[in-house]
């Protein structure tokens, strides 16, 4: 099964530094069932790309958080065994649970598929989108606008051997 783990640049750092994404439990995102009904279609192809748009919101969150990091989303997508990642039962069809799951336990990277990361020109955009997510949450439509102009970039695509010169800038 594929997952998706939403990062900052320190956390890929540490994930390389140690060899693991973890500790668990931590929560990633993967096409799940309630995903597949929201999303209504069935080529995984756009049901993946949905997972990885919900861990890239999940990666702002984590750059909201926290002020001193590098402001670009990152993801990992990951291949683990079937059973490993579980949706949360009591989010149910709850849309901000779209695509969620726990993983119990620390995961190898070099179970990683590929890292995902804003390009350099995203940095603005994703800067104030990261200082504009609460009050977006609160339903500000202004600052809505503001979170969605970082969501229109698409993450890159990068190699796990490539996971060095990306943790160098």
């Amino acid at each position: 099964m594929r997952v998706y783990v939403p990062l900052t640049l320190p956390a890929l750092a540490e994930a390389y530094r140690t060899g693991e994404l973890g500790p668990g439990p931590f929560t990633a995102y993967a096409v799940t069932p309630a995903l597949r009904e929201w999303y209504l279609s069935d080529d995984l192809e756009e049901l993946e790309y949905a997972a990885l748009n919900r861990a890239a919101v999940a990666s702002l969150r984590l750059l909201a958080v926290d002020p001193g990091c590098p402001r670009r989303r990152v993801v990992v997508a990951v291949d683990v065994p079937d059973g490993t990642a579980v949706p949360d039962p009591d989010r149910g069809l709850d849309p901000g649970a779209l695509g969620e799951v726990r993983i119990a336990r620390a995961v190898a990277l070099a179970r990683a598929a590929a890292v995902h990361l804003d390009s350099e020109e995203a940095r603005a955009d994703v800067t104030a989108a990261a200082a504009a997510l609460g009050a977006a949450d609160l339903g500000d439509d202004d600052a809505r606008f503001v979170v969605d102009g970082a969501e229109d970039h698409d993450l890159l695509w990068y190699a796990t051997q490539e996971i060095p010169g990306l943790i160098a800038d």
